[in-house]
């Protein structure tokens, strides 16, 4: 994976959470926003925590480098001003201009600080300052006219970034920490304007190599066992050279799904969902998403875009599970086959219920991880064909399965099969 696709997973984390469906300003869950990665001023009254810290495994292959990238977001008030005929202007929470409404919102700016690349091994510590700052944006009618004006302002933000390397047998742990450092005394209001939002880390390295701390090998397991984190999970990002210091727990390798169209902001829902949701809304929903924010009103927009085949593709895609089989106990296992389940692995406390029932085998499918898994209906659930039909299915492991030979049909199957012709019923 680059470091643009590692990137955009890092994106996806940066932004969880900026804006929810509905994504309306009036939404009650849009009312209190930064869930993720958020770094307080450490003298703030009743804010988020001040930092967070990582600590991943390296293993050098020559000299060794480390490069630390800090991403985060930056709050910048949006405050619309209407200008009066007397030419005073007074803030509102509504303007409407040329027949669109716009809104005071809080928005937010994309910020990556990128530390001089440090040798593996080192100890360091680099302050971070980020300026404050204002814009202005004139409204004006059709006729040119000059209605008001958008004022965007931005807060200064420090923080502290260190890194720390302690050997581990013929690895290094290191430590990356980061902290706000802003000073004084602030009330919860003003707090988040000097926080970092969605903070999360980008580490790259140089003639090196990151070692999962997730899944370790063999022989790293113990030195993975002692590392700690804080608020703060290192994830391989593609390869052993990338790595995601994330505030969302996730796994190695995470991708963006190449069916997704763009942002939604929540990257643990399902993409398709969501915009059928967003589809649903009334033109009056739609318009007020549009005014709370830019990045809400590009979401609207590609969902009203969305053509059959665009959501054919967000559907999901089907592989033909026709070639695609298991050896079980010596039997090739397949589509249409039919086993007996014997649940062994307590994934899930409803496969109790499934022990010893005779299913069929919709399709075998292999995950990321390389894993099998076999897909199942139930031979005696009524909905077994509702559940066809949707894709609904359930897994198994293949040593959970024991094949189990056809029954000869019954008089009520050969009777279902006079009233569906060509369908035919495996039990």
């Amino acid at each position: 994976m680059s470091l643009d696709a590692a990137r955009a997973v890092a994106d996806a984390v940066l932004y969880e959470g900026y804006l929810l469906y509905p994504y309306r300003a009036s939404a009650a869950k849009n009312r209190t926003r930064w869930q993720f990665g958020v770094l307080g001023p450490p003298a703030a009254a009743g804010g988020e925590p001040p930092d967070m810290a990582m600590q991943c495994l390296v293993r050098q292959h020559g000299a060794g480098t480390v490069s630390i990238r800090l991403r985060f977001l930056q709050l910048q008030t949006r405050e619309v001003r209407a200008k009066h005929p007397d030419g005073t202007e007074e803030p509102v929470a509504e303007l409407t201009v040329a027949g669109t409404s716009v809104l005071s919102w809080d928005e937010a700016v994309e910020r990556e600080i990128e530390l001089p690349e440090l040798p593996v091994g080192d100890d360091v510590t680099t302050e971070v300052a980020v300026p404050g700052g204002h814009d202005t944006e004139s409204l004006t009618e059709a006729d040119g006219t000059i209605v008001g004006r958008i004022v965007r302002r931005r807060w200064p933000i420090t923080a502290r970034v260190s890194l720390t390397a302690v050997p581990d047998g013929d690895l290094h742990r290191l430590t990356v920490a980061v902290a706000n450092t802003h000073p004084g005394p602030v009330g919860r209001a003003e707090a988040v304007r000097h926080s970092l939002l969605g903070a999360h880390l980008l580490l790259e390295a140089g003639d090196a190599a990151f070692v999962s701390v997730i899944e370790p090998p063999p022989e790293a397991a113990a030195a993975a066992a002692r590392c700690r984190q804080q608020r703060c999970w290192p994830v391989l990002a593609g390869s052993d050279r990338l790595l995601l210091g994330s505030p969302i727990i996730l796994y190695d390798h995470p991708r963006i799904a190449e069916q997704s169209n763009g942002h939604l902001f929540d990257s643990t829902e399902i993409d398709e969902l969501l915009t059928l949701r967003v589809m649903t809304l009334t033109d009056a929903e739609k318009a007020e998403a549009r005014a709370t924010d830019p990045r809400a009103a590009a979401i609207i927009d590609r969902c009203d875009a969305a053509t059959a085949a665009d959501l054919d593709r967000l559907h999901g895609t089907r592989r033909d599970p026709d070639s695609s089989s298991v050896l079980i106990a010596g039997v090739r296992v397949g589509k249409d086959s039919l086993v007996r389940i014997r649940p062994n692995r307590r994934a899930d406390a409803q496969d109790l219920f499934f022990a010893g029932r005779v299913a069929r085998v919709t399709a075998v499918e292999e995950d990321l991880d390389g894993a099998t898994h076999v897909a199942v209906v139930l031979l005696d659930d009524p909905a077994a064909e509702l559940h066809d039909w949707y894709g609904r299915y359930l897994y198994f492991a293949p040593d959970e399965l024991v094949p189990h030979p056809p029954a000869p049909p019954t008089t009520q199957n050969r009777t279902e099969d006079r009233h569906q012709p060509g369908r035919e019923h495996p039990s």
